[in-house]
């Protein structure tokens, strides 16, 4: 079918243009989807910052089957018409790592290691429409969908892949359930998203930090269902956990912080004996004050954690379509794609006011 497809490219730097690309030729075994929303996430700011080829970026992509072909209809079980969200991920199937289900670590569709992945993928590589900046958005056959429910809103699907670390990261790889005590370091997007998976998986108590710049996240934590903040500029976060928990600390700790040794520091310390410590964030820095003899003193485990699985992504939206949480409370900003720029600028701290979930509407 032909036609033109309206996208914005991101061509440099901080720098977004909008350019109209062929609509492509679909095979039996891909398709296309007609964009509904993108979430914008913080990796979605990091390439903008350091763009060298121009790409659509946009990964958190909730959308229409526009097109699709027979054998990519049976081997993902939808039709056109459907509402589906996206992974990011487009693995080989074939490697050690997708074998086993861990195929957010396939080379393949690791840009780092020049793979192609949804939103990280240069527009030079046909058929172009790598990313959910965009009307439509190709289906390559490896693509990773899962149907979304008719009556989800949007701004609440978009949600979907934030939530699926949330599940990942504390109940998959934390244990968190009934009875767990959990700190969660930093009231961002991903922050959050840990509380609403630690309290749907019947975490006893949630405690999230933050700084005095992030007020207005710390409250939506405990409107969103945490139990605790603390404001760690004002408050000691060892004594307060002591506090909180009757000197019991926490069973799960995660450090989702932009920059600095200091909540890796502190998160060691408030996490109780054999308790878990996960590292969820890039420093892109060196820790040299870290003590690692307190790991081997509390019998901690430590471990990094990344991206979500197919497990995970279910739960997201199962959760998302049971209405139990106000998720539409967590959508700050929504651009057309006319304003990716200011979009993306948003979400990075540097655009409008108090950002929280910045989402882009290509229809709008």
């Amino acid at each position: 079918m032909s036609g033109k497809v309206l996208a914005a490219v991101a061509v440099d730097i901080k720098t977004t243009q909008l350019w109209s690309f062929d609509r492509p030729e679909i095979p039996p075994d891909g398709g296309l989807l007609r964009v509904e929303i993108v979430g914008v996430c913080g990796s979605d700011v990091s390439y903008y910052k350091q763009i060298k080829e121009p790409k659509i970026l946009g990964h958190h992509v909730v959308g229409y089957i526009e097109e699709i072909g027979g054998i990519a209809a049976q081997r993902w079980g939808v039709k056109v018409g459907d509402r589906i969200a996206m992974e990011e991920y487009i693995p080989c199937g074939q490697c050690e790592a997708c074998r086993t289900g861990l195929y957010r670590s396939c080379a393949v569709t690791d840009p780092r290691a020049n793979g192609i992945r949804y939103g990280a993928t240069s527009v030079h590589l046909t058929p172009s429409l790598w990313g959910g900046f965009s009307q439509y958005m190709y289906l390559h056959p490896n693509a990773v969908v899962h149907k979304m429910p008719e009556h989800v809103p949007a701004v609440e699907a978009a949600l979907t892949l934030p939530l699926a670390n949330g599940f990942e990261w504390m109940s998959i790889k934390g244990g968190v359930g009934p009875g767990k005590v959990v700190v969660i370091q930093g009231p961002g997007q991903q922050g959050l998203a840990c509380a609403l998976a630690a309290k749907a998986t019947g975490a006893e108590c949630v405690i999230v930090t933050g700084r005095s710049t992030s007020a207005r996240r710390l409250e939506l934590a405990q409107q969103l269902g945490a139990d605790y903040t603390v404001n760690i500029q004002t408050e000691d976060l060892n004594t307060r956990v002591h506090e909180i928990t009757g000197g019991k600390m926490a069973d799960v700790v995660i450090d989702l912080t932009s920059g600095g040794s200091e909540p890796i520091v502190s998160s060691v310390q408030v996490a109780k004996k054999g308790g878990i410590v996960i590292l969820g964030a890039y420093k892109y820095q060196k820790i040299s004050e870290f003590d690692s003899d307190v790991i081997i003193a509390k019998t901690l485990t430590v471990m990094g954690v990344r991206g979500h699985s197919y497990t995970s992504v279910k739960m997201a939206i199962d959760f998302i379509a049971s209405g139990k949480f106000p998720l539409h409370m967590m959508n700050s900003h929504n651009y057309s794609l006319d304003n990716v720029g200011l979009a993306l600028d948003t979400a990075g701290g540097e655009g409008e006011p108090s950002p929280l979930l910045v989402t882009v509407s290509p229809w709008q």
